[in-house]
Formats: C-alpha cells, structure tokens, sequence
C-alpha cells in the first residue's frame, strides 16, 4: 500500500512515455494500473463510443485507488475530479517524435498485440489517422496545458517533469 496519492494520472504528449511511467507508478505504489487505450479502443481500432466511454472511465476514477496513463479530452473532467496528483510529461518534441517513430516502427514489425488485440501498421503509421500525425496536432496543445497546470492547478497536485532523468529521480521517491 502506497502512503501517497492513491488517484494518480500521467499526463503528456504522444510518445512520451505516459504508459511506461504509469505501469512503473503502479509497480512501485501497488496501485491498480489502467490504460486509457484500452478503454477507449475496441478491435480493429474501432473507438468506443464518447458516452460509453464517459462511463468506464467514470467507473473507474469513482474507485480509491488507481494510475491511469492518460487524460483525454473526452472525459478529463472526470478523472481530474477525482485525481490527487497529475505527473505531467513535459519532454522536447524531439524526444518525445524519436520515441514515438521508434515505437510505431517495432510495433509496426513485431505485430505485437496492444489495446485489446489491435496492431499497429506502416499502412496506419502513414495514413491521415496516423498516431504520428496526431503527435504533431496535439504536442503544442498538451504542453501548453502541462505548462499551465503546473503554474495553477486544477484541483490536484501537479508534478511536472521535463526529462526521463528528472522522471527517473521521481519515480524513486515514491
């Protein structure tokens, strides 16, 4: 059992690493993981419907204890009502693209199977739906409200990390 936040959200740009440090929070605290992808992605990349969605995150969030490993517009109300502490992810483009195209592109190779049997493809890695794509629709918009955040929350505590070795000393005080 953890003595800190028990209702925990990481937060970032796509590629940044959100799920990795979210499933490393859980490791470390005990805390139930739960990734956004799945709730809200069915097979063949078909999207929950908005309301059903809104549902099981507020399902979820309505629980003590969780890490989720995203916030999405959606339904970011609900979790950050119940959130006491949001790790914001606050990396450089570069880093954050370099991860992201290396990700997509083993993915893309292995065929591995995340978010409830979907797989990633070169196909889909360049198509107008591609989650490189979407990287550089959503990166000044999410830094942004990382950056805004941390100057006057929300609600909950915001811890904002700009490099993986600031998240690494991080990672070890919990």
């Amino acid at each position: 059992m953890t003595s800190g936040p028990e209702r925990i959200v990481v937060y970032g740009v796509t590629g940044s690493g959100k799920s990795t440090l979210a499933a490393l929070i859980a490791e470390r605290t005990g805390l139930p993981y739960h990734s956004a992808d799945d709730l809200s992605w069915q097979p063949g990349w078909v999207p929950v419907p908005d309301e059903e969605q809104r549902r099981r995150i507020a399902e979820l969030c309505a629980g003590d204890r969780w890490v989720l490993d995203a916030a999405y517009g959606k339904w970011r109300d609900l979790v950050l009502a119940r959130t006491e502490l949001v790790v914001g992810l606050d990396y450089p483009r570069w880093l954050s693209l370099g991860r992201l195209v290396r990700r997509t592109l083993v993915r893309s190779v292995t065929r591995v199977r995340i978010c409830n049997g979907n797989v990633e493809s070169f196909r889909q890695a360049f198509s107008a739906d591609s989650i490189i794509r979407w990287h550089f629709t959503s990166f000044a918009n999410k830094r942004a409200r990382i950056r805004a955040w941390a100057a006057e929350s929300p609600g909950p505590e915001i811890v904002r990390l700009t490099s993986p070795r600031q998240t690494r000393q991080w990672l070890k005080t919990l």
